[in-house]
């Protein structure tokens, strides 16, 4: 998988490219690269990774393409490892780049504090190994699919959490990322203009307050989404997105139900947010 430039600019920005290197996904050096790198807002990098770098022979491909890219920069790229192998590592540190072996940082530190070698193996912290977390993350990933925009609320008394608000507020996208991450049974129900007469909540969560979480949005912001899905519709239009908005957070406010502004957070910090304030119990994968 390889990114573009994640960082904005102007057309004299630093340019530099940054590798993330594995010998399973890469989604550990990714995480971990990515974060190091957002530290420097003056440089936009180009982001790449090399995931399944399991073999001599790939290994090699993998600096000549470093060494190729260092060229056109003019300027080393930054290497991000998690190679678990001394021989594979001892082949990429061979490249013209600043190389940052995960391992060496971390786990040679771990092993002489803790007296015993790590295992050394590889892809450990993303497998399916072990087959409880696995099935578990699975069923709450098809869970949280299964009980999108208030399907199957009969069901809805076995969710660790439940999702309200309108339409389009960024529900779904934190109900799935709530479980494929942390394993929670997250679902969802959107909260719609008939909902509002009455300013009572619906009755297939009215029984289930305790598991309500809402989340809300810029009525702007809402107004662009739903005209990029339906344009020149009433459900699009900006005083309807303005009416919903108002409504749905009156409601929640009236009902004492808990919610967040979704318009500049991203996904990973609302569940993260809904996971602490809710105090679900994490699973980490």
């Amino acid at each position: 998988m390889a990114a573009g430039c994640c960082s904005g600019g102007d057309q004299d920005q630093l340019k530099r490219s940054a590798f993330f290197v594995s010998d399973r996904t890469g989604i550990t050096a990714e995480m971990l690269g990515h974060s190091l790198l957002t530290q420097f807002e003056g440089i936009a990098f180009n982001e790449v990774t090399l995931p399944f770098i399991d073999t001599v022979e790939k290994a090699r491909a993998a600096v000549e393409r470093i060494n190729r890219q260092g060229a056109e920069d003019g300027a080393r790229p930054l290497v991000f490892s998690t190679l678990v192998h001394s021989e594979l590592s001892a082949i990429m540190a061979s490249a013209n780049a600043l190389f940052l072996d995960s391992f060496e940082i971390f786990i040679r530190p771990m092993e002489e504090e803790l007296g015993m070698p790590a295992s050394h193996a590889a892809g450990r912290s993303h497998s399916a190994s072990d087959l409880g977390n696995y099935h578990h993350r699975i069923d709450s990933l098809n869970y949280s699919l299964s009980h999108d925009d208030g399907l199957a609320t009969p069901d809805f008394a076995e969710a660790d959490i439940i999702l309200v608000g309108v339409s389009r507020c960024g529900k779904t996208p934190t109900c799935l990322y709530l479980a494929i991450q942390f394993g929670i049974r997250a679902a969802n129900y959107p909260f719609v203009p008939e909902d509002f007469s009455s300013m009572q909540l619906p009755t297939q969560i009215r029984g289930l307050k305790k598991r309500l979480y809402g989340l809300t949005i810029d009525p702007e912001r809402l107004h662009q989404i739903r005209r990029e899905r339906l344009p020149g519709s009433k459900y699009a239009r900006l005083p309807n997105c303005e009416f919903e908005v108002r409504e749905a957070e009156a409601l929640m406010r009236r009902e004492h139900i808990p919610y967040l502004d979704a318009t500049s957070k991203s996904v990973e910090e609302l569940a993260t947010t809904i996971m602490q304030e809710a105090k679900l119990a994490r699973r980490v994968y």
